[in-house]
């Protein structure tokens, strides 16, 4: 690839990058990340297993000098800047909750922004932080990118509104230079992916790492799923008690807590509690650092490989370290292909439309 078409290829900056789902989606619409920066070296070893090539920086953000980094990377240009700074300090309501310690880490992806003043940015959050304090953080965010020149855009999305076998909902900031809007990208005129399509060929029992699938592709995700994929990888099943397993076979597909006997129903002090996922519809929001969510149909909780698919990774990318990490990593990350929906809007909006 001559010269030339290299810098012709949009670039950006993943912060906060974990294992790399903002990363990716923006990569399937044909940007190259440059650098991907986190403080979690499990996840960061994910991100380079699926990337050749990858640049990672393993660092805490609240004190990682972006000129510096600029610098130590030679990075002359940046076009987009991507990202999920971890917000503890919003949690408070209140005037000074803009000036706690914790939100460094938010200020970091500011200082970013200022440093290499790339033509958009997308920061992603929970969707919680535009209401808090009565929108008093959402509007401080927007005032602290309106002074380095930027138009913002703000949205709550759906994830299964593009293709994501999952009800997550995520608030995203879109920031133009200059007075450029943005349209976040419309959901698709398709039904919604269910849990069933993204989970009914994988097996009950643990397949061996890179094995051959043990079925033909039985919908069309699963199609895209297995899109450049060798085998299978990261189905370990987790074995539970008997009698965490006689619990479970008493939740329906589709139920929870609420279908057990009432003698049960508190045994374990959360109201996610003994949750099936629902086959004839997206899964609920999964949360990987816990064990209260199940399979619609089998009596264990996803495996890692299934906990993937439900956040739209595709097979090919493979999650290292220990299992473990492997949830946590998985648990943490943006939807792929709700990233992609953003991504070739935003690129759309940027060169496109120029041409």
């Amino acid at each position: 690839m001559d010269k030339e078409r290299i810098e012709s290829i949009p670039t950006f900056i993943d912060l906060f990058s974990g294992c790399g789902g903002l990363s990716l989606g923006f990569e399937m619409a044909g940007l190259t990340s440059v650098l991907a920066i986190d403080n979690w070296q499990d996840a960061l070893v994910t991100y380079e297993h699926n990337r050749t090539g990858a640049r990672t920086l393993c660092g805490d953000l609240s004190i990682v000098d972006p000129f510096r980094v600029r610098e130590e990377y030679q990075i002359s240009k940046v076009d987009v800047i991507i990202g999920g700074p971890p917000c503890q300090g919003f949690s408070v309501a209140g005037k000074r909750i803009i000036e706690d310690k914790r939100n460094n880490l938010y200020k970091a992806f500011v200082g970013f922004v200022d440093c290499f003043r790339p033509k958009a940015f997308v920061m992603e959050n929970v969707p919680n932080i535009l209401g808090i304090g009565g929108g008093i953080v959402r509007d401080s965010i927007i005032r602290d990118f309106e002074k380095l020149g930027y138009t913002i855009n703000v949205k709550v999305l759906t994830a299964s509104d593009y293709g994501v076998p999952q009800n997550r909902k995520r608030a995203f900031f879109v920031g133009l230079s200059g007075k450029q809007g943005f349209e976040f990208p419309q959901p698709l005129d398709t039904p919604k992916v269910t849990a069933y399509e993204a989970l009914c060929d994988l097996t009950e029992d643990t397949i061996p790492e890179g094995a051959s699938y043990p079925t033909e592709a039985m919908s069309e995700y699963q199609g895209y799923a297995r899109t450049d994929s060798k085998g299978v990888y990261n189905h370990e099943i987790t074995i539970h008690t008997e009698r965490t397993k006689e619990i479970i076979r008493m939740v329906p597909d589709g139920g929870n807590y609420k279908d057990l006997p009432v003698e049960l129903q508190q045994t374990r002090k959360v109201h996610i509690a003994w949750t099936r996922l629902c086959s004839t519809k997206p899964s609920f929001t999964i949360d990987c650092g816990h064990r209260h969510h199940f399979h619609y149909k089998w009596d264990r909780i996803p495996t890692v490989r299934e906990s993937a698919r439900i956040q739209s990774f595709p097979d090919d990318f493979i999650f290292m370290c220990s299992k473990t990490s492997q949830y946590k990593q998985v648990g943490n990350a943006v939807p792929p292909l709700m990233a992609k929906a953003i991504a070739l809007k935003l690129s759309n909006t940027l060169w496109q439309e120029k041409k």
